[in-house]
Parts: structure tokens; sequence; C-alpha cells
């Protein structure tokens, strides 16, 4: 029988059994690879969803309720093993199981060219993208991105590749240097955070990151606030350049499309576009911060979740 991970209490899990569904339209998909997203998740894990956000929070093919028991994950690299495209390589949404079937439509086929293994990163670059395009950055802008994690790089990573702008990836731990370094990145601590910038990008889920956001940016600049706070409050200064300098703050979240890209873009395409980018580039294999066992990911998932190092933990099946 397929075994899934579940989140059984605050900072317990466990390895389940499972039947898998049936009907009508279901294809069988064994698992490769799946990616633990160390933010999202170390939430769902201590039982920190606010009762007001467990709606959003929720994933595409998540099971149970918040705050417990409940099958969270949204990471998923798999073989189809049934219907026309059996065979072929397929990202899905779906939480940490070794088998599953879900409905055809919900599997988009890998690139040729990109390793199932990096493609675990794919849900994150969606979510970069979207920031991107709501940044609204241009050739030769100079931007911030404030964040080092994984969205807050990708986001980096994107925007350097717009002809001609100084990127900067700012983050308090200076060990992130590397990974900057490893994918053509300009690195700076808080204090060193360039100023005068067209625009700025928040990633770091922390007040004073947003803070550093906002004192960075110049005169008429855009400020995206992509960090997902659910009902903790944040203290900032707005005053100072704040309005004198009319900036923009603007949020980003990954569950719609925004205005300037909804006539023409859906999330399949956004979905498809994103694992092409990920094709593009083996240096984005840096976010990859550690491999493991699922047959061990039961004992092994609140080490992952609590390291800093962790960026995105890939599991490995027995498929693989």
């Amino acid at each position: 029988m397929p075994t899934a991970l579940w989140i059984t209490d605050r900072d317990t899990c466990a390895l389940r059994q499972e039947a898998l569904p049936a009907g009508n339209g279901l294809v069988e998909v064994e698992t490769l690879f799946s990616g633990i997203s160390r933010g999202t998740e170390s939430l769902v894990f201590a039982g920190a969803v606010p009762q007001t956000e467990r709606e959003r929070m929720r994933c595409p093919h998540q099971a149970g309720d918040f705050p417990f028991p409940v099958k969270y994950g949204y990471a998923n690299v798999g073989r189809i093993d049934s219907g026309p495209r059996a065979g072929e390589i397929a990202f899905s949404l779906f939480p940490h199981q070794d088998r599953f079937a879900v409905a055809d439509s919900s599997l988009t086929t890998l690139p040729a060219d990109l390793p199932p293994g990096r493609a675990v990163l794919a849900a994150n670059m969606e979510t970069a993208l979207n920031i991107v395009w709501d940044a609204r950055a241009a050739p030769g802008d100079r931007i911030a991105v404030i964040g080092a994690g994984v969205v807050g790089t990708l986001a980096a990573w994107l925007c350097s590749r717009i002809p001609g702008t100084d990127v900067t990836l700012v983050d308090v731990n200076a060990a992130r240097r590397m990974i900057a370094e490893r994918l053509g990145l300009a690195f700076a601590l808080p204090d060193q955070t360039p100023k005068d910038c067209d625009v700025a990008i928040h990633a770091s889920a922390s007040a004073a990151g947003l803070q550093t956001a906002l004192d960075s940016s110049g005169r008429e600049a855009r400020i995206v606030e992509a960090s997902w706070y659910g009902d903790k409050p944040v203290d900032l200064s707005l005053g100072a350049n704040f309005h004198a300098g009319r900036l923009k703050l603007v949020s980003s979240q990954v569950g719609s499309i925004p205005a300037t890209h909804a006539p023409r873009w859906n999330f399949r395409r956004r979905l498809a576009k994103a694992l092409d980018l990920l094709a593009s580039d083996e240096a984005l294999d840096a976010l990859i911060s550690g491999t493991s066992s699922f047959a061990t990911v039961d004992r092994d998932y609140a080490k992952i979740l609590a390291a800093p190092a962790t960026l995105c933990h890939r599991i490995r099946y027995q498929g693989e």
C-alpha cells in the first residue's frame, strides 16, 4: 500500500499507509522526489497556522485539516504509471507520499532537459515569477532582494537575467553569500544594502527585513512584500522617506496571477514556464540544501525543519 507522511500533532509526524482512490480519469504516479519547503512546513509542523488562514493555507491535494492530523506538501516529482502519459516524469502539487492517484490534469510533464531532482523547486519558481511580475522590474533597474531563502534567491536570480539590472541579494546570514555567488548574484548584509533602489523585494518574513527594503528604496520606488505573516503584526517606521518619497508598497501572493498578466496567463502556463526556467541553469541546484530518504523522513523531518542551513530539502524515494 502507498505510504504518506502525516503531521499527527505539534512537532510530531509519522509514516502512514493508505489506500489509493479509484475513479475514472485518475492516473497513478510513483514518486521519485519531493521537496520540503522549510518556511511553510515549519508553520504546519508547529501547529501555527492561524485559524483565520486555514482555508487559504490548504494545499490542492492536502488531506486532513489544520491543525492536526494533516498530510501537507506541494512539491512532488514522479513517474506516471498509467493513462495516456505513462512513463513521463511530471510535477504535481502533491504531499510527501510514495505512490498516489490524481486526475491527469493535475500533472505537468517536465521538460526533457530538466533533471527530476531539480524540479522539486517548481512551486518556489512559480512564486518567484509572480513576485517579479508584481515588482515590474525593468532593464537597468537597481534591485535589492531582502531574504535569501529559496523564493527570495530565485526572485533575485530572475531579476538578474533582465538586461542591465544591478541586483543585490541581502540576508542576515553571511553563509548565504556562497549560494549567491554560485548563482552569479551580488550579496550584502542588511547594513550594506544598496540605496536609492528602483525596486526592492522583501522575502525574509521579518519586520526588520521589510524596514530594510523600505529604507533602501529611492523616490517613487516599488517595494514588493512577498513574505507571509499570517496573523502576526508587523511594526514599521513609515516616517522619513516613505511618504515624502512616494514609495509604493505592494503585496504578492502566488494564489492569483497579477492583473498585468491575468488576461493571457493561467496557472498551467505559469507552471510550465517555471519548469522551463529551472531547466535553463544547473547552478540552481545550489538551492537544494540536502537530500534524505523517504524511508526515514518521519525521524528526520524535525531536524530538517530546525536546521538554519535548510533551503529546499529533497526527499528521495525508493523508485529513484
